[in-house]
């Protein structure tokens, strides 16, 4: 795949961003275009490693057919690189963006040298696919008269759509916001995920038959088991939404707020009025915690620094990851390193170093005398192995620090889907208290209703969304002929 000396010529080079001092001034998306050339050069360091790693299991979830796009890439072969990567994925110019690429932590050549810049390539070739105009809409040949309903129109909810819909079954899509799109609209920020990429896909699903349903909180104001009279099967896909909290002194001040309620109002008002509405959070002037890790802490930052914020602190309450590999996290494990994402990197350009303080446990919020947040008082902590190998953690006396705030923002995970659906449907849980939905059937314990995506399996990531929607389609579309011929991983 690709040229057989190619990883010894090449260095992995990827798309890079635009200046994060310019960039931080706007809302567009922060990668820059680069020539044709460059992609099939970084497409020809796919190596023949015999058995491709980056597909399997350990690499991308959806088993995109990743040396074979970049060896069409290599040899500029665009059109058919895309029908490769559409024959597993159904959304590329989400996952070519957003998805951190288990698929790289995978690669083969990773083992000895950086791994080959599959995200980039990916999400080249479906860029390349809309500008020639290759991609349009693809409504099935004839309808089977049966009826789904999805509930939730994130990235499961989305493909399953698509999928059904291209089975010949009729889709209806249930959306709770008025926009649709669930996380990939209102959970990821406009520089990472242009909402005109979101809405040029939506509308080509919409264009193939999918009927689209907004302001529609099943549950709530949409009575969920006349639903599911009027339709021959439901599939649930409405995301692992309960955010985790930090219930410690405190939490109750003015300023402090979940990740997803500062990231969707920001989102809803630059989208209604480009924030001229003044129907959000704003991180203006402000002394800003994120509290959390992880792609949802970071995009916090970056939009604080959108709004300009006057300082940045995020912490983390593990310790700072190596450079390199540990030992107990071989290859093809994802690896588990130092990283520098936009964020960081937009802090470290505006006020000279990275945000991050790592092995802090928040104890207390401290109080301006007015009701309103003026800091976090916190401890470092040290991790340590038990005798039974578990990782158990410690307060470090006297490491007590306070810092100073006026906006906190909580972005420590989701503990799973809301209880409104489970209960109306009389669905069993999980230990997590997801949706109990077996992988591979995606059946709840309520006949013809189905699980899918982040309500399933917990929170997680895109491309597990599109692996679950596909996985989801393919189950529903057995339950209501006795078989399918939709692919989805297995």
């Amino acid at each position: 795949m690709g040229k057989p000396t190619g990883f010894k010529e090449f260095p992995r080079e990827t798309v890079p961003y635009s200046d994060p001092l310019k960039r931080i001034s706007g809302w567009n998306e922060f990668t820059v275009d680069v020539p044709e050339e460059h992609l099939r050069t970084q497409g020809a360091r796919c190596m023949d490693c015999g058995v491709p790693f980056c597909q399997s299991a350990t690499g991308c979830p959806i088993d995109n057919l990743i040396p074979e796009w970049n060896d069409l890439v290599y040899h500029g072969r665009w059109r058919e690189a895309l029908d490769r990567l559409h024959k597993t994925n159904n959304f590329p110019e989400f996952t070519g963006r957003v998805c951190p690429a288990p698929c790289e932590g995978a690669c083969v050549l990773g083992i000895t040298d950086p791994a080959v810049a599959i995200k980039n390539i990916e999400s080249a070739i479906v860029d390349k696919g809309f500008a020639e105009g290759w991609i349009h809409p693809e409504p099935p040949k004839e309808r089977t008269g049966k009826k789904v309903a999805i509930i939730g129109s994130g990235p499961a909810g989305l493909t399953a759509a698509q999928q059904l819909n291209r089975a010949g079954h009729s889709v209806t899509v249930y959306e709770r916001d008025d926009r649709i799109g669930g996380l990939l609209t209102y959970g990821i920020p406009n520089m990472k995920l242009d909402k005109s990429i979101v809405d040029r896909r939506v509308d080509l699903i919409r264009a193939e038959g999918v009927e689209f349903v907004t302001n529609a909180h099943v549950g709530v104001n949409k009575d969920a088991q006349k639903i599911r009279s009027q339709h021959d099967a439901v599939i649930l896909a409405c995301g692992a939404t309960r955010p985790r909290d930090l219930p410690i002194p405190g939490r109750k001040l003015e300023g402090i707020h979940f990740a997803m309620d500062f990231l969707l109002k920001n989102t809803k008002s630059l989208m209604d009025s480009k924030l001229e509405d003044g129907a959000y959070i704003s991180a203006k002037g402000k002394r800003v915690i994120v509290i959390g890790g992880g792609d949802t802490g970071t995009d916090c930052i970056g939009t604080s620094m959108r709004h300009g914020c006057t300082s940045m602190v995020n912490f983390e309450l593990l310790p700072r990851p190596p450079q390199a590999r540990a030992d107990d996290n071989p290859w093809p494990e994802w690896p588990v390193i130092f990283r520098v994402d936009y964020g960081h990197e937009e802090v470290a350009a505006k006020f000279g170093n990275d945000p991050r303080e790592y092995r802090v446990l928040s104890k207390r919020f401290l109080d301006d005398g007015n009701g309103k947040v003026a800091g976090v008082e916190t401890v470092r902590v040290e991790w340590m192995k038990d005798t039974h190998g578990k990782w158990q953690m410690s307060e470090v006396p006297g490491s007590e620090q306070i810092f100073e705030a006026d906006l906190v923002f909580l972005a420590m995970g989701f503990l799973g889907p809301e209880d409104t659906l489970a209960e109306q449907f009389g669905l069993e849980r999980d230990p997590r208290s997801n949706f109990k939905a077996q992988y591979g059937k995606y059946a709840t314990s309520t006949e013809g209703v189905f699980a899918a995506g982040d309500c399933r399996r917990g929170q997680s990531l895109v491309v597990w969304g599109i692996a679950e929607g596909r996985g989801a389609a393919r189950a529903v579309d057995t339950f209501l002929t006795g078989s399918s011929d939709l692919l989805a991983p297995d």
